[in-house]
């Protein structure tokens, strides 16, 4: 009996067509040079959970959803009084997804949720980290075909962080358009 192995259809085109316009573009020498995603990390702060507890289970829940993935609670690391913060109490929710369901995500991400925010015309270029890291905010979680818009009880957003093995910005960002995300405004080549 043979299995057939799946792969995602954005770990296939990493493969056969972003490594070698990623080896042509910085002349790398082995296609181990040529940058990776590792990892995709969503983080969510849920506004108003010292008051309510049942606000985090919803967030994990609509994490969970969303990335296919279990998603867990994140507590605070100190004591904030003006907020009425105890250190230790559970204020949002967090999920790492890598390899497959990685792949999975970024293809959900670019091909059916941006596409489907108001007035929609790229995401920014400039929130790269220095070290080939990427950050994008989402302001509504109902862009996400998982979630059911009559269930949700406050629209909240998430960060969206892109880790990749890129030494560089322009590295990161060549990766990033590759793997098809849609940047704004294409940067300018240097001659």
């Amino acid at each position: 009996m043979s299995t057939v192995k799946y792969t995602p259809r954005l770990a296939d085109k990493y493969t056969k067509e972003v490594i070698p316009a990623l080896m042509k573009k910085f002349a790398y020498k082995t296609v181990m040079q040529a940058p990776k995603l590792e990892k995709i990390c969503i983080n969510r702060g849920v506004n108003g959970a010292v008051t309510d507890k049942k606000l985090v289970d919803v967030a994990v829940e609509e994490l969970n959803m969303i990335t296919g993935q279990k998603a867990v609670p994140t507590v605070s690391k100190k004591d904030i009084s003006n907020f009425k913060l105890r250190k230790g109490m559970p204020i949002g929710a967090r999920v790492t997804l890598r390899g497959e369901k990685m792949f999975e995500f970024l293809d959900r991400l670019v091909s059916v949720a941006l596409p489907r925010v108001r007035d929609f015309k790229g995401i920014s270029d400039k929130a790269f980290d220095g070290r080939g890291n990427y950050t994008l905010g989402v302001t509504e979680q109902i862009i996400f075909p998982e979630i059911d818009i009559d269930k949700v009880n406050k629209i909240t957003g998430l960060d969206i962080t892109f880790v990749t093995t890129a030494g560089t910005n322009e590295e990161a960002y060549e990766l990033l358009k590759e793997l098809g995300m849609p940047f704004k405004n294409a940067k300018k080549e240097n001659n």
